[in-house]
């Protein structure tokens, strides 16, 4: 279906980029929020997303899908963005503190408060390590997608997933610290 709607905006019709916007405009905000951390800013970077997109259709190469290819900008228009936040501000570094996660009190968490907490953890994780686990785990992609994806060798998604699992583990447990006291 994206080759057809691919072919209309190459042929002129403008309006068929609709379909790429309602199509793709939910997981690229997921993709630019688990990057920049801000919901605002994460609306502007799917926006020059979509119109990098638009503006360089006509060197969409298909090696790949079109929903890979795009991804990939919105990744990349992301982290643009965060290293131009990083410049433009300081950055405060938050505590390292080791914690230990109690699976119990996890599980015995309600469905919202779950969520809420995986999502506040997830905030939390650097943007790689956050990007990564929200696209294969809620997105369900596979490891060879990622590495396409995210422009990283297979192996090293694999170790980024194996990191990313490892800080979500010790965040969640700061996080369900927090919530004792």
């Amino acid at each position: 279906m994206d080759e057809l709607y691919i072919q209309k905006v190459l042929n002129g019709d403008v309006q068929a980029f609709r379909y790429f916007l309602t199509t793709y405009k939910d997981m690229a905000y997921t993709i630019a929020v688990s990057v920049v951390k801000d919901e605002f800013v994460a609306q502007e970077v799917v926006q020059d997303a979509f119109l990098k997109a638009f503006g360089n259709l006509q060197h969409f190469n298909k090696r790949s899908t079109f929903r890979t290819w795009f991804y990939r900008i919105v990744v990349n228009e992301a982290l643009k963005r965060l290293k131009r936040q990083r410049k433009e501000k300081i950055l405060y570094g938050q505590e390292d503190n080791d914690a230990a996660v109690d699976n119990s009190m996890l599980l015995n968490m309600q469905k919202e408060e779950q969520v809420k907490m995986i999502n506040m953890a997830l905030d939390k994780l650097a943007p790689r390590e956050s990007l990564v686990l929200r696209l294969f785990y809620l997105e369900e992609q596979n490891i060879k997608s990622l590495s396409k994806l995210m422009g990283l060798s297979v192996a090293n998604i694999k170790v980024l997933l194996f990191r990313a699992r490892k800080s979500m583990l010790q965040v969640c447990g700061e996080l369900l610290k927090r919530s004792k006291m």
